[in-house]
């Protein structure tokens, strides 16, 4: 019985230098001479814990890769990101790893990164339906779903048959399975429902279905496509608690 049934819809997808720790001795000073006064406590080496520890207060305030403006669209309230980055504005590679956000606003990598698929024909900041690239921007992470039982997923997940998907990609490659485990990306779509769920808010001309799926060996027709261990682990990792959200474009654009 699946947990939410939405309508369905042909798809518009086919996914941390050590400081150098300086000592200085110096030559005791005549019986006479006053003693020098110690350095203050602040001009002392800061000396790393040999098991990495002190890492963590070196994590970057921004995520890296992800430019100020980019930062900047992501929600006050987000502690968790996952980063798909584009090989290229017209490529249909890219990488992907999550973040997360500690209390200090430090953000740290806490998996990938993973090798991934986007759109046919790269990226864009005003997708169409059927343009054959994948949105660029940062977007909400709520629901999720598939054509197989729930893996363990803390997103909403919506088990159903009718994430079953067949044919070939653009590579030749079948399609078989890719819809196994989704993972909704907010763009164009009613946020709280399954991922099957067809209606459009911004026109149907705008596209939609735009999804984290598993990979089928090929580029898609706008989502991100990561191989099927990996989606079960991210399915797996985010948390409603942490509002997550997808920043998502090619490495150029996101550094900006």
């Amino acid at each position: 019985m699946p947990v939410r049934k939405g309508t369905p819809t042909v798809l518009a997808c086919a996914l941390s230098a050590a400081l150098m720790l300086t000592g200085c001795g110096a030559l005791r000073p005549p019986a006479a001479a006053p003693a020098p006064a110690p350095a203050p406590a602040s001009a002392a080496p800061r000396t790393p814990l040999p098991d990495g520890r002190d890492a963590a207060n070196r994590a970057p305030a921004r995520i890296p890769g992800v430019g100020p403006r980019t930062h900047a669209r992501i929600p006050d309230g987000t502690t968790q990101a996952l980063v798909v980055s584009g090989d290229a504005v017209d490529g249909n590679v890219a990488s992907v790893a999550l973040y997360e956000r500690d209390p200090a606003g430090r953000w740290r990598r806490t998996a990938g990164p993973w090798t991934a698929h986007n759109a046919l024909r790269g990226w864009t900041e005003d997708h169409e339906a059927g343009d054959l690239r994948s949105p660029i921007g940062v977007f909400r992470l709520g629901d999720a779903g598939g054509r197989l039982p729930d893996p363990g997923a803390r997103l909403p997940y919506d088990h159903d048959e009718e994430f079953a998907v067949s044919g070939t990609g653009f590579l030749g490659e079948p399609l078989e399975g890719s819809f196994d485990y989704v993972v909704a990306i907010d763009y164009n779509r009613v946020p709280g429902r399954s991922p099957l769920d067809k209606e459009r808010p911004l026109g149907e001309e705008k596209g939609g279905g735009v999804w984290i799926h598993v990979d089928h060996g090929g580029p898609t027709q706008a989502c991100v496509a990561l191989p099927r261990e990996d989606m079960g682990a991210l399915l797996r990792a985010l948390d409603p608690a942490r509002e997550p959200v997808v920043v998502m474009g090619p490495a150029v654009v996101l550094a900006g």
